[in-house]
């Protein structure tokens, strides 16, 4: 069975085709949606999802939330008494997906569709790749998610010829693809973005502005407990802005009290710029497709940031018209992996639909430059394959050495749209060794082949001698080997993983035991109680006395959440 997964910064998906339709999988607490975080319990017990995210709050040395954006760095991440890659906690994700498409469809999961930012680089897509192959999930096709919801809406269209544009805003990363559908083809007509720009940095002012207008004090944000908490204040904030003309954030540190209101009208000003950089991308897809917004027959919205009314009242204003409500944003990338994974599989549904992708990024070589005036310009970035170029596709290009006498060419390659090659990012070099003669002797054409799957070959071939060098090209040199990626494997299979069909329990303990720290006096020592009685009945191993004990551990939850005020006692002196 192949699934189709949204591996997303804040939240995750898997769903399948069947039937002619994309079905989206539950996990073991019945959501479709699956938290992108990962928490060690007190025990060395691993925690993935919804238990997850409750600890975030309250044993944030043990939990970790955000990572997507760094994959493919080397940048690790602090797990309890571990230290993980953004790769390895993915794949821990990736695995609990895979273990609720399982246990759904009652067969074993051995392949998945995974979507990515269409922004992702080629280092940052082997990263994907890796965390896929150490969850035990071949990846033969990665998708981008842009191009997924656009599969999805397109399926839906299917009928009629239109050109769309999806507005892709998740937590972590932003993508934008202008799309044309005619008579059953599909074609992406271009793509921009921005990896570090999503839901999370809107959330990110509004703690900003927090400080800022309290005088909260600064050394606050080293209390690791204390930021998760006002981060998740700031995302209810955020979210209340949504309806509300105004929304009150208030938390207290070190026995003080700090509370302001924010309005509408205020937020807006806050996130000025991020809007702006919102608008950059949009502008550039559509100057490289050649259209004005006027040309864009509809808007599709993908991933929950999207449903900001400002978000959509940007969209409104650029493009003159409301976006499509078609499909629930949360879910349409989960719902075209689903529908790539049944055309891989050569469903009959889709056996008449073509789609076409291209390449996000300019792929070229560092080069010396002669310029007009005769003055020598070094380091140089000449573009092989120009961005948005349709995928696969293959360039050639001549180049010589730079001076008679040259023992050896370095061939280093770059993606990017800076002037300077030392601007983008290097992707690897290749060394050519010369005789030392002529320029005219080291005369070369060099070919870069880029594939659907984001993979770049490149081959040099000397027209004097005919020899050839060739590289391929699949990550940057922060990425795992082959090796690390086996060596680490053998480690992660070792985790303890929290049983699938405890999870229910195990989550909503993580809940009650955040609400326990942020209670105090009476009020703690009835959380404290509640929280015994549910571990009493769970050591009794008997569902029905488990089911009761859930209902009443939920109700006190519930009612110390809605009165819970973050307190933190003063540090000795």
């Amino acid at each position: 069975m192949i699934v189709g997964i949204d591996l997303g910064t804040t939240n995750s998906l898997v769903a399948y085709w069947k039937d002619g339709t994309a079905n989206l999988i539950p996990n073991s607490l019945g959501d479709t949606l699956t938290p992108s975080c990962v928490s060690e319990d007190e025990d060395g017990t691993i925690l993935v999802g919804a238990a997850a995210r409750q600890r975030l709050q309250s044993h944030p040395s043990q939990s970790v939330a955000l990572f997507k954006r760094h994959m493919g760095s080397d940048k690790e991440f602090r797990l309890g008494k571990r230290r993980l890659r953004a790769e390895e906690l993915s794949s821990l994700v990736l695995r609990a997906l895979k273990e609720d498409a399982e246990a759904h469809l009652g067969e074993p999961v051995t392949e998945a569709i995974i979507s990515v930012p269409a922004y992702f680089s080629d280092g940052q897509r082997k990263a994907t790749r890796a965390a896929a192959q150490l969850a035990g999930l071949h990846v033969e096709r990665l998708i981008n998610e842009p191009t997924a919801a656009a599969l999805a809406y397109g399926l839906h269209q299917r009928a009629s010829e239109s050109q769309f544009l999806v507005f892709d805003l998740g937590g972590g990363t932003f993508d934008v693809s202008l799309l044309e559908l005619f008579e059953g083809v599909m074609e992406v007509r271009a793509t921009a973005g921005d990896n570090f720009l999503g839901g999370e940095d809107f959330v990110t002012e509004i703690v900003r502005w927090f400080f800022d207008s309290t005088g909260l004090p600064a050394k606050a944000r080293d209390d690791a407990q204390f930021m998760q908490y006002l981060t998740a204040r700031a995302e209810t904030v955020k979210r209340t802005l949504s309806d509300a003309a105004r929304a009150e954030l208030s938390a207290e540190w070190r026995g003080k009290t700090y509370a302001d209101e924010l309005s509408v009208e205020r937020y807006q000003q806050l996130v000025d710029p991020l809007l702006a950089r919102l608008r950059a991308p949009l502008e550039r897809a559509l100057r490289d497709a050649g259209l004005r917004a006027s040309d864009i027959g509809d808007v599709v919205l993908a991933a929950g940031a999207t449903r900001a009314p400002m978000i959509r009242n940007l969209v409104t204003r650029m493009f003159g018209r409301f976006p499509s409500a078609a499909f629930n944003p949360d879910e349409v990338v989960a719902m075209g992996a689903a529908v790539m994974a049944g055309m891989k599989a050569r469903d009959e549904d889709l056996r008449e639909v073509v789609m076409t992708d291209v390449c996000p990024y300019s792929l070229g070589v560092e080069v010396q430059k002669m310029l007009p005036s005769g003055a020598v310009a070094d380091g140089q970035f000449s573009p092989i394959i120009e961005r948005n170029t349709v995928v696969p596709v293959s360039r050639v290009e001549g180049f010589h050495p730079t001076a008679d006498g040259q023992r050896e060419i370095q061939l280093k390659i770059y993606q990017g749209e800076s002037r300077l090659a030392r601007d983008n990012i290097k992707l690897g070099e290749i060394a050519i060794p010369l005789e030392g003669g002529k320029r005219a002797d080291g005369l070369m054409e060099v070919r870069f082949t880029y594939d659907v799957n984001g993979i770049l070959e490149v081959e040099a071939q000397r027209l004097l001698t005919g020899q050839t060098y060739r590289l391929v090209i699949r990550g940057n040199e922060n990425s795992m080997t082959d090796e690390q990626i086996q060596a680490r494997l053998r480690e992660l299979s070792a985790l303890k993983i929290h049983p699938r069909e405890q999870l229910e329990n195990r989550t909503l303990l993580a809940e009650a035991e955040r609400v326990f720290e942020f209670l105090r006096g009476q009020e703690r020592g009835a959380m404290a109680n509640e929280i015994g009685e549910f571990e009493a009945a769970l050591q009794r191993q008997d569902d029905r006395i488990i089911a009761a004990a859930r209902v009443r551990l939920r109700q006190a939850v519930d009612f110390f959440e809605r009165g819970a005020v973050f307190r933190r006692e003063p540090d000795p002196l």
